[in-house]
């Protein structure tokens, strides 16, 4: 039986493949409040602008390629049971050849009835105001916004507590609940974690840490690894 190696990864992966992060200086929320397109209330308030964001940035994914953090990950699955975890909306692990991958704040190739936040259509061409589901609701980006229950998280918390060994990649764990997933972990098994700004991540203890971007990170994970 194959060791569970459970991967939490962040913006820092996606960010080699050209998507900006949210909390970057030129970020993708710069010139918004980040609630006016990622709220209840910012739908509420202007729908059709929640609705361009997320069009631009589904465009920004089906152009931005899979990079060498993602396809590492995948060829992990040779000798491990690899199980995904990413705060990212993007389906670049899937692309990278990732086979168990659990999306926390939902998927952005995926849209959903305002009225059901369980049934998700493929999200193929821009959403427009009067684009209905077939529930009659209004179709919606399938994203967990601020103030929304994070509705995979206690999948992700077993996942991790099954963990035989745990890495986070390009995530400053300043994002809860996923922030808290490393708490669940086994005290005793190797944890890892990935990023070229380790500098400014405090309270870790007992975890490897390898001060790289994710694509040279994940080489160096694999090394050791395989």
């Amino acid at each position: 039986m194959k060791l569970k190696l459970v991967v939490l990864t962040g913006a820092g992966i996606s960010a080699e493949s050209g998507l900006r992060t949210f909390r970057d200086m030129d970020g993708l929320w710069e010139g918004y409040d980040v609630y006016e397109v990622a709220s209840q209330e910012g739908w509420n308030k202007n729908p059709q602008q929640v609705l361009d964001f997320y069009n631009a940035r589904r465009h920004d994914v089906r152009k931005a390629l899979p990079n060498a953090a993602h396809t590492g990950l995948a060829k992990l699955e040779e000798k491990y049971d690899v199980r995904i975890i990413t705060q990212n909306i993007d389906d670049l692990h899937e692309r990278g050849g990732s086979s168990n991958v659990l999306h926390l704040h939902g998927e952005i190739t995926k849209t959903r009835s305002v009225r059901n936040e369980h049934q998700t259509y493929p999200y193929v061409a821009d959403i427009h105001l009067g684009n209905l589901a077939a529930d009659g609701g209004q179709l919606r980006p399938f994203i967990v916004w601020f103030g929304e229950e994070v509705p995979l998280i206690e999948k992700a918390v077993e996942e991790v507590m099954q963990a035989d060994i745990f890495v986070i990649i390009g995530t400053s764990l300043a994002v809860y609940p996923a922030a808290g997933l490393l708490d669940v972990t086994r005290g005793n098994i190797p944890k890892y974690l990935i990023d070229k700004n380790i500098s400014a991540i405090t309270g870790f203890h007992q975890i490897k840490t390898i001060a790289l971007p994710a694509t040279l990170g994940v080489q160096q994970l694999i090394k050791e690894l395989m």
